[in-house]
C-alpha cells in the first residue's frame, strides 16, 4: 500500500496557478480550542490525508494543549469537512469565525506544524488557569461595556496589527510579540485590579491566555471579545451595530488585512502619506514587514529601501552568492546597517505621538 503524501512538494509558482484556475468560490476561516491532544503527531497526520483529499489549504498548529487554525476551504466541500472535523471529539461542535473578505489565494498551501504551544506566551503553567478566563462578550455587549465609565480597553495583538486598526481609546502595547505583551500588559495595568478590563484580539486566542494570566495575577473584572476582531466585524454588518473598531484588521494570510471601516487610520513608512497595506519586502535577503502606499510600491519596487530595490533586481544566482557573502558590502548589508533602524524609529515615533 502507497503512503500517502503528508507533506506539499510543488513550486509557488504551480500553487498559485493552481488557484487562479480553480472553478469554484473558497471560504477562509479560523478556528482554535485549548484541548488536550495526547498525539499532536497522529492527530496532524490524520488531519493532513483528510484535509489534503478535500483541497484545503491553511496554516496550522497543534500541540498538546490544543490547536489554533487558519484555513482556505473550497465552498463546495464545506459540509464535509466540517463533518470529519467533527468526527474528532476533540474538535466536536467547534465554533469558526468566516473571514469576511474571501479571496481566493489567503493561502497558497496546506501546513500543519507541531509546536510545543498554539500561541508562544513564554509562561509556565503556574502562571494561568484556562479553567478561570475572562467573561465572553458579543459585539454589542463589547460596545457597552466600552461605554461604562472607568473602563479600560487593551489591544492584546503586536504594534503592527493595532497600526491599522483598533478599537477606540484601546491601550495598544508596543511590543513586536505576544510573548513580550503579557508582562507589559500587566504592567500598564498595575493599580486597576478592581477595573473592568476589556480585552480583544484578532480571533480571541490570544485573550484566552490573557485574561487567564490577569485573573492569576488578581485582576477581578476581566473581559472578553468572544471571537476577537473577525466575529466583531460580522456582528456589526449582520445586527446593524455601530463599529468602535477603526480602520483594518491584520490577518495572517497573503491578504494581511481586511477592512473593517472605511477609515485609514496609518501611514506609509516610507513618506508618510495616508495607508494601511502590509507588504513584506521583495528583497528576500530582508522581507521585513511594512507599510507601504502605491506611489512607493512602485518608486521603489516593493522593496522597502533603494538599496534593496537594487540588490532585488540582481541575478538570483548573483543575490545567493552575495547574501552567502559576508565580506561583500552587499546592498542588503547596507541595509540592516542602516535603513531597517531608520524606518523602525520612524514607525516608533508615530506610534507614540
Amino acid at each position: 500500500m502507497t503512503k500517502p503524501e503528508l507533506y506539499n512538494k510543488k513550486s509557488k509558482l504551480d500553487l498559485r496557478n493552481k488557484l487562479q484556475n480553480e472553478p469554484f468560490e473558497r471560504i477562509t476561516c479560523s478556528f482554535y480550542r485549548y484541548v488536550k491532544i495526547d498525539s499532536p503527531e497522529a492527530m496532524r497526520d490524520a488531519l493532513y490525508i483528510e484535509w489534503n483529499a478535500l483541497n484545503i489549504l491553511g496554516r496550522i498548529y497543534l500541540a498538546h494543549e490544543g490547536v489554533n487554525a487558519q484555513l482556505s476551504i473550497p465552498k463546495p466541500n464545506w459540509d464535509e469537512f466540517i463533518a470529519k472535523l467533527y468526527l474528532h471529539y476533540e474538535f466536536d461542535k467547534m465554533p469558526f469565525k468566516i473571514a469576511i473578505e474571501n479571496e481566493h489565494e489567503s493561502f497558497l498551501k496546506l501546513i500543519i506544524r507541531i509546536k510545543p504551544q498554539i500561541v508562544a506566551d513564554g509562561l509556565i503553567d503556574e502562571e494561568y488557569d484556562l479553567s478561570n478566563i475572562g467573561i465572553h462578550l458579543s459585539a454589542k455587549e463589547f460596545n457597552d461595556a466600552m461605554d461604562e465609565d472607568g473602563t479600560i480597553i487593551v489591544d492584546v495583538r503586536n504594534h503592527y496589527e493595532s497600526e491599522v486598526g483598533h478599537f477606540e481609546d484601546a491601550i495598544c502595547p508596543d511590543v513586536d510579540t505576544f510573548k513580550e505583551s503579557l508582562p507589559v500588559i500587566k504592567e500598564l495595568l498595575k493599580g486597576h485590579e478592581d477595573d473592568k478590563v476589556l480585552l480583544y484580539c484578532t480571533g480571541g486566542i490570544r485573550c484566552e491566555k490573557t485574561s487567564a494570566y490577569l485573573k492569576h495575577n488578581n485582576f477581578n473584572d476581566v473581559n472578553q471579545l468572544q471571537g476577537g476582531i473577525i466575529s466583531y466585524a460580522h456582528q456589526i454588518k449582520t445586527e446593524n451595530i455601530d463599529s468602535k473598531f477603526k480602520g483594518k484588521n491584520f490577518v495572517f494570510d497573503n491578504r494581511m488585512g481586511e477592512k473593517i471601516t472605511d477609515e485609514v487610520i496609518s501611514n506609509c513608512h516610507q513618506c508618510d502619506a495616508p495607508a494601511d497595506s502590509h507588504t513584506n519586502c521583495k528583497n528576500q535577503a530582508c522581507h521585513i514587514l511594512f507599510i507601504q502606499c502605491e506611489n512607493c510600491d512602485e518608486k521603489f519596487g516593493g522593496c522597502c529601501s533603494q538599496e534593496c530595490h537594487v540588490f532585488s533586481t540582481l541575478p538570483i544566482e548573483e543575490q545567493h552568492k552575495l547574501r552567502k557573502d559576508p565580506n561583500v558590502a552587499a546592498p542588503m548589508l547596507v541595509f540592516k546597517d542602516r535603513v531597517r533602524p531608520k524606518l523602525k524609529d520612524l514607525a516608533d515615533k508615530r506610534r507614540k505621538s
